[in-house]
């Protein structure tokens, strides 16, 4: 009997690249990007800044990195960052914002991680030589930890546009901008217009094996150039990635329905499940937070259980797990997903009702 294939359900960053990729990759034009000599990186930063309406565009090696040069490009030492909670930039960057940008974070607490102008006004810094200023406020959409959800763009105009009365930049951490893009049936320039700077992945759901892009003024990207070199992000032949990522960005965003289709279902499978809590309704892209506090096991204990059978997911708290689907996971790996899940939880569950 042929063994089930793994069903990776951990990050739309385990995606694979595909055969063209891999072809491109093997077959890009390279030169030595810290000389700026690289053609094919050049074609995709170019590419990326005509996508997106901007001057100009940056290849980095990871969305940390990216957001990182932003926040250092856009600040002053001692500055504070206006963010969401459960933001990556406040929560899974290595507190580089502080350690390396010399910059403080000020956390907001926003239901489904969505900040609002009348959230942020409240903890713009006063103008008082004694106190840490405001110096930038970050966005993030789709928002990881909140479960992928999605900026309205009229939420982000109004932040922008009221940010920038008082002189404060606006970052968007868009690691999935695309996703947020496709669920409004827009486009990621029209979303992000107002935004200083942009950050977004190629390595997640578009499909490259690696890299991001930081997009914005001719002036900022001359400055993200410094950063990203000091921060041991200068490359060379880095069109052999650059190839790959250009395939991604025009190939990636047409495909990414699938997967929030596929986040649905997995979804709704799991809100059947007993032991499970799912909010069907706040599903907007390809994340899935899924409550398994009444399956009687933790996180960790059900991720082990779950790759018992070949299905991978990690735990976020010991009481919640996070699921993403992405393309090298489709409609038939969900529904086998889905009957691993049942069986692993539901003796579990008949056992905690018996007590």
């Amino acid at each position: 009997m042929e063994e089930q294939a793994i069903i990776d359900l951990r990050s739309d960053t385990v995606t694979k690249p595909s055969p063209e990729m891999r072809r491109a990759m093997a077959e890009a034009e390279v030169g030595d990007d810290v000389y700026m000599e690289d053609p094919t990186v050049n074609r995709l930063q170019e590419r990326a800044a005509e996508i997106f309406g901007r001057e100009a565009a940056l290849f980095v090696p990871s969305g940390s990195m990216g957001n990182l040069v932003c926040i250092k490009s856009l600040t002053h030492h001692g500055n504070e960052v206006i963010c969401e909670e459960r933001g990556h930039i406040f929560n899974y960057e290595m507190g580089s914002m502080s350690a390396i940008a010399g910059t403080v974070p000020r956390p907001i607490y926003a239901e489904d991680g969505i900040l609002t102008w009348e959230m942020v006004k409240k903890q713009i810094r006063p103008k008082i030589y004694y106190r840490a200023q405001t110096g930038l406020i970050s966005l993030e959409s789709t928002h990881n930890m909140a479960g992928g959800t999605v900026y309205a763009p009229q939420v982000i105009d109004e932040i922008c546009d009221n940010a920038h009365a008082l002189g404060i930049p606006v970052h968007m951490d868009g690691a999935r901008i695309f996703n947020a893009a496709v669920y409004l049936n827009s486009d990621a320039r029209t979303l992000t217009a107002k935004c200083d700077t942009v950050q977004f992945c190629l390595s997640k759901g578009l499909g490259a094996p690696i890299g991001s892009m930081v997009t914005g003024s001719r002036e900022f990207v001359e400055k993200a150039r410094v950063y990203r070199k000091m921060f041991g992000g200068g490359m060379r032949q880095v069109g052999v990635l650059a190839a790959a990522g250009l395939i991604a960005l025009e190939k990636g965003p047409q495909r990414l329905i699938e997967d929030h289709r596929n986040a649905r279902r997995l979804a709704e499978g799991l809100a059947q499940i007993p032991g499970i809590k799912v909010n069907v309704a706040k599903v907007q892209t390809n994340i899935v937070i899924l409550d398994i506090a009444d399956t009687g096991m933790t996180s960790s204990e059900l991720s082990a259980r779950l790759k018992e059978h070949r299905v991978l997911a990690n735990g976020v708290t010991p009481d919640t797990m996070r699921m993403v689907t992405h393309l090298d996971v489709n409609a038939e790996m969900i529904e086998q997903a889905l009957e691993v899940v049942a069986r692993v939880v539901r003796p579990k569950t008949v056992g905690c009702r018996a007590r």
